[in-house]
């Protein structure tokens, strides 16, 4: 069987499956983040994410833009786990044709997103390769006490996310299917993929409250990312509020696109969704408001796997399609 038919998730299955799990490690190879041990209850924190020019860079993207993308990625990661990067080190494999300002805008694009998020880049690789690729690893420490993880849900827990969904995948979709937009509406939309933002601010501050239940970033679309919760706390979701933006809605009545399947089915998204007992919301939404962010409710965790979308009136069961390499 090849990668295609494969797909991303069994390919990390297989592999996973063979490596020896290190003693006392608080995530599962699943989870957005690896943990090693610290004394005095810290964990050191890393992760490395990938960019490569193919599949991640989108028609008019710059190399500045895709740099930067390169460390939110990353970033975004910490942020759905409340951690903050202290150092990024990154590898980058050159096609020989690039030239010496395409590195220029490289290296400004990695220093723009890790000073963006209160890090810096410390050091990395280079090799020649047949096309760009931008591989970021970040690092911090935290206290285990603060660390939010994809299991934990309980049933009863509020389902939330930190901003609203559609807007890349509606951009995307002019991008790639050629689909049209006016001009201001365009604009705002391809800015949310040219200039993704991590959600770190709202990750330390979810953490320090400490009554987050379960989290994932949703980089790889709110559908995708509600499974994996489902998955690594044994629950199920029913969500009853559409986190659509008003860019999106606009977009999906004049393409004519469903506007619940741009909010569900896209990817590139970099929110933290997260659960919390209905008890501690008050304290968590006091959190996210007194740093500027926002909260939107949009259901409530079930002792059912099921992931059920309340539309107009007709409970329908959410597939997990979402962005997945190789396929």
């Amino acid at each position: 069987m090849d990668l295609k038919n494969l797909g991303e998730r069994k390919i990390i299955e297989l592999l996973t499956k063979r490596f020896d799990v290190m003693p006392n490690s608080k995530l599962q190879f699943t989870d957005d983040v690896s943990t090693i041990e610290l004394d005095g209850g810290k964990l050191a924190i890393l992760n490395v994410d990938m960019l490569v020019q193919s599949t991640d860079i989108l028609p008019g993207m710059s190399y500045r833009q895709a740099a930067r993308k390169a460390v939110v990625m990353t970033v975004s990661d910490f942020a759905s786990k409340g951690v903050q990067p202290l150092g990024i080190l990154t590898s980058l494999g050159l096609p020989s044709t690039m030239r010496k300002k395409d590195i220029e805008e490289i290296a400004y694009g990695l220093n723009t997103g890790a000073r963006e998020y209160g890090s810096y880049v410390i050091g990395g690789d280079t090799n020649e390769s047949k096309e760009l690729i931008i591989d970021c690893m970040c690092f911090g420490i935290t206290n285990e006490k603060h660390l939010m993880k994809r299991s934990g849900a309980k049933p009863g827990d509020i389902l939330a996310v930190t901003g609203l969904f559609g807007d890349t995948t509606s951009a995307m979709k002019i991008l790639l299917d050629d689909e049209k937009a006016p001009p201001e509406l365009m604009n705002n939309l391809l800015e949310k993929v040219y200039l993704p933002q991590a959600r770190l601010k709202e990750g330390l501050a979810l953490a320090e409250v400490g009554a987050v239940t379960s989290s994932i970033d949703s980089s790889d679309g709110l559908a995708h990312s509600l499974r994996e919760l489902s998955i690594s706390s044994g629950v199920g979701f029913e969500i009853d509020v559409l986190p659509g933006s008003p860019s999106t809605l606009e977009f999906s009545s004049i393409s004519g696109l469903e506007e619940s399947q741009l909010i569900f089915y896209g990817g590139e998204e970099y929110e933290i969704v997260f659960t919390v007992p209905p008890k501690k919301w008050k304290k968590v939404e006091g959190a996210i408001t007194s740093i500027g962010g926002e909260l939107i409710k949009i259901g409530k965790v079930t002792s059912s796997r099921n992931i059920i979308f309340k539309d107009k009136g007709k409970r329908r069961i959410l597939g997990s399609s979402g962005w997945e390499h190789f396929q």
